[in-house]
C-alpha cells in the first residue's frame, strides 16, 4: 500500500535548513500561482526539442510513451527567468549553498502514459562513507547540489508521483540493486526499514531536496500527461551542465532582461579562487 509523504510546512528559514539536514528535503506549498502553473505547462509542450541541447523527445508511436524534456530551459524564453529566484525558495538555496550559488540546470518535463518505473537512486553522492559515520550528528557535510521539483498537476498515484525515502541521505551511499538471488535481481526498496513515500501535493507545490536522497519517478498509468518543472542549484564550485557544453551560447534576449541576481544564478560570478 503506497505511503503518502508527510507534507510538513516550515515557515522559518532556520527550520528549513534543519529539515534539509535531518530529512533531506523541504516542502513548499503553493509556491506557483495558477497562472504560472499554466504558463509552465504551455511552455513545456510548445518548445521544440533540440538535438544539440540533448533534449528528450520520445513519442508513443516510436518509443512506447510520450516524454519531452527541455534542457537549459532558461535559455529558450525570458519567461523562465522568474523561476530562477522564486521568493521563499531562493533564500533557502542561498542559505545552504552560499550567496554566490548558481543553477547547474533547468528542465521542463512532460511524461505521458506508459512511462515505466525508475529504480530508487541518488542524483549524486559527493562522498560515499559508512552509514555509522554519515549518520553521526557531529559530521555536517556541505550540501553541494539540490533540486526544486515544481509540480504542475495535482498528483495522484496513477499519474506517477515522485517517491522519496526521508532521511536516506544519511545512508552515505546510493541504493544497492546489484544483488542477484536465483537469477533474479534484488532491488533495494527501503532504508533502515523506512519505505518510500509518494509526494501527493497539488499543482503549484514544490519539493526541494538534496542530491543524496533516495528517490525515483514512477510509472504514469493514467490517461494524462504529467508535467513537472525542475531547477537544480549548487555551490559555485560545482560545474554548470548546459548542453551542448563547450558550444553552449547564452541567449542574449534572456540576459538583457535578467536581474543581477538572476545573472549570477546563470553564471555571472565575481572573480574568486582559481579565476
Amino acid at each position: 500500500m503506497p505511503i503518502a509523504l508527510p507534507l510538513v510546512i516550515y515557515d522559518k528559514l532556520e527550520q528549513q535548513v534543519e529539515a534539509m539536514e535531518r530529512e533531506g528535503f523541504v516542502y513548499f506549498p503553493n509556491i506557483l500561482s495558477l497562472n504560472e502553473v499554466e504558463e509552465l505547462r504551455q511552455l513545456s509542450l510548445e518548445l521544440e526539442p533540440l538535438s544539440d541541447a540533448l533534449d528528450t523527445d520520445l513519442t508513443l508511436e516510436n518509443d512506447g510513451h510520450f516524454q519531452r524534456c527541455i534542457n537549459a530551459a532558461f535559455n529558450r524564453d525570458p519567461l523562465f527567468l522568474k523561476y530562477l529566484d522564486k521568493p521563499g525558495l531562493i533564500e533557502l538555496a542561498e542559505a545552504i549553498h552560499g550567496p554566490d550559488c548558481h543553477i547547474i540546470s533547468m528542465h521542463t518535463w512532460a511524461v505521458g502514459p506508459g512511462r515505466p518505473d525508475q529504480l530508487l537512486h541518488t542524483d549524486w553522492i559527493p562522498a560515499s562513507m559508512p552509514e555509522e559515520l554519515r549518520s553521526d550528528p557531529r559530521l555536517q557535510l556541505p550540501i553541494y547540489i539540490t533540486t526544486a521539483h515544481f509540480y504542475l498537476d495535482d498528483m495522484t498515484e496513477t499519474l506517477g508521483p515522485t517517491k522519496i525515502i526521508p532521511g536516506s541521505h544519511l545512508s552515505g551511499r546510493s541504493p544497492d540493486h546489484s544483488n542477484v538471488i536465483d537469477g533474479e535481481q534484488v532491488l533495494e526498496t527501503n532504508w533502515n526499514g523506512i519505505e518510500e513515500h509518494s509526494f501527493l501535493g497539488r499543482a503549484g507545490d514544490c519539493i526541494f531536496f538534496r542530491s543524496e536522497i533516495w528517490h525515483r519517478g514512477t510509472s504514469n498509468t493514467s490517461k494524462r500527461i504529467r508535467h513537472t518543472f525542475m531547477v537544480h542549484y549548487a555551490q559555485r564550485m560545482i560545474t554548470q551542465k548546459f548542453p551542448p557544453y563547450i558550444d553552449f551560447q547564452y541567449n542574449q534576449d534572456v540576459l538583457s532582461v535578467a536581474s543581477p541576481r538572476q545573472l549570477r544564478l546563470l553564471g555571472n560570478h565575481q572573480p574568486g579562487v582559481y579565476d
